[in-house]
């Protein structure tokens, strides 16, 4: 399809693009973020905010170390997308992509540097008519607070999970003097589930495992350790170690040493009342009668459904591990006090300020952004993308970002890196499957030959 290329429309003209279908993108990098994004379109395209146009949504992944694969994707759920209707993707296809099927609306669901080079890269396609584009964060903003926000300036809506984190992220933009009209308040898209009820005959204590906090050998031993003994110390209680991912997958973060591996080699071996699993979190929960994690956005999946909720101490309360953003939660705890049976009650008032909604205002939550998401849509001609980040304000970072998604400083695509159009199906087959080993090989290499030259490095 070719790319749009007039700014004004006559009235037949208008009247078939009310009743056109509204054409969306989600371009993810990881199996959370591909959560996030595809969730969040579709709260975004509601019918408040869009009308009554029927909407279709496309699905892109972008290729890299955390690409999910088909059993990832198959376990983040129900998220309303074909999967027919998601393919994987270069930076450079990505925006060949958007320059030829004239989307309406792109959620940008990246770390924040794929989202600076793709905003650079949208706006060097120069569109007479460019898609609203959306992006946010798929969790907890415990880290990289003042890096990821500015990464992400420049989009039309950059979303704010809570109260809490809109006041943060406006903060952020007018102290470096940039507009802050973009961030708007929603919640996290993928709270919902019944409220927890307490079943005669059940007791389940599930551990939401990070993959990366902690991030040592020893520091995980310990958890798992502890996790391994509650379920000794009550045998009749069924105590879960929620996974987010087998060995030799990858997931938002790199998970170097999988709880897999460091239960094989605990001494003793595993109580029958201690499960590892996998699946997707909100079934998981629909069983959980305690929620331990140590700074997992499961936490607050856990809080919007009232289920007892406890955020771990043993490991000190440290930037580094995340459990900071915890502080007057009240859910504050460790695992002597979790053994001697004591359940953290959560403040109320700081409940209110993290979006999880658990008082039944969650239904309402998008209407702002569904709001604003529509009233862009129906400008038809939008602005260029004007991001903070320029050639000009960052000469020493911004090139080295945008080269690693094969962009030149203005946005263009490096000489070599644009993909050319496939000749035949043989050779795309072909090519499909070298990539494929590539990234198998690569994978590998980062999860599994990269830590050990690490750690024999600190020899």
């Amino acid at each position: 399809m070719p790319p749009r290329t007039s700014n004004t429309a006559d009235p037949a003209e208008t009247a078939a693009a009310d009743t056109a279908a509204l054409r969306v993108a989600v371009l993810a990098d990881s199996d959370t973020r591909w959560k996030w994004g595809a969730l969040t379109a579709r709260r975004l395209t509601a019918a408040s905010g869009t009308g009554e146009r029927p909407v279709e949504i496309s699905g892109l992944l972008l290729r890299g170390r955390a690409t999910p694969t088909p059993r990832q994707l198959a376990e983040v759920g129900e998220v309303g997308i074909d999967a027919d209707r998601v393919r994987e993707v270069t930076a450079v296809e990505f925006l060949r992509t958007v320059r030829e099927e004239a989307y309406d609306l792109v959620v940008l669901s990246l770390v924040g540097g794929g989202v600076q080079a793709m905003l650079h890269g949208l706006a060097a396609l120069r569109l007479d008519r460019r898609p609203v584009v959306v992006t946010g964060y798929v969790g907890v903003v415990y880290e990289k607070l003042a890096d990821g926000l500015l990464l992400r300036h420049g989009a039309d809506v950059v979303l704010a999970n809570s109260r809490h984190d809109a006041e943060r992220f406006r903060a952020v933009y007018e102290g470096v003097g940039a507009d802050a009209s973009a961030v708007t308040e929603a919640a996290l898209p993928f709270l919902g589930g019944e409220p927890h009820r307490p079943q005669e005959g059940r007791d389940t204590v599930v551990f939401a495992a990070q993959p990366s906090v902690p991030a040592s050998r020893a520091d995980r031993t310990y958890l798992l350790r502890r996790l391994v003994e509650h379920a000794r110390l009550h045998p009749r209680r069924e105590v879960l170690l929620k996974l987010r991912s087998k060995p030799g997958e990858h997931t938002t973060h790199i998970e170097e040493l999988p709880y897999q591996r460091l239960a094989e080699r605990l001494p003793g071996g595993l109580p029958p009342n201690f499960r590892l699993v996998y699946g997707h979190m909100g079934e998981v929960l629909d069983r959980t009668d305690l929620l331990v994690t140590v700074s997992s956005t499961a936490a607050l999946e856990s809080l919007h459904r009232r289920i007892p909720t406890a955020v771990l101490t043993d490991l000190g309360i440290r930037e580094t591990l995340g459990n900071h953003h915890f502080i007057g939660s009240g859910l504050l705890t460790s695992w002597d006090r979790l053994d001697g049976g004591i359940r953290p009650r959560p403040d109320e008032e700081w409940l209110a300020g993290q979006g999880v909604a658990a008082d039944g205002t969650y239904a309402g939550s998008y209407d702002r952004a569904r709001a604003r998401v529509g009233a862009l849509l129906n400008r038809g001609s939008l602005p260029t993308l004007s991001p903070y980040y320029t050639p000009a304000t960052a000469p020493g970072y911004l090139p080295g970002i945008l080269a690693r998604h094969h962009l030149a400083p203005d946005g263009h695509p490096l000489p070599g890196a644009a993909a050319p159009q496939e000749t035949g199906r043989v050779r795309g087959a072909v090519r499909e499957t070298v990539r494929n080993a590539a990234r198998g090989a690569y994978r590998q290499g980062v999860q599994r030959v990269a830590p050990v030259i690490r750690r024999m490095g600190e020899l």
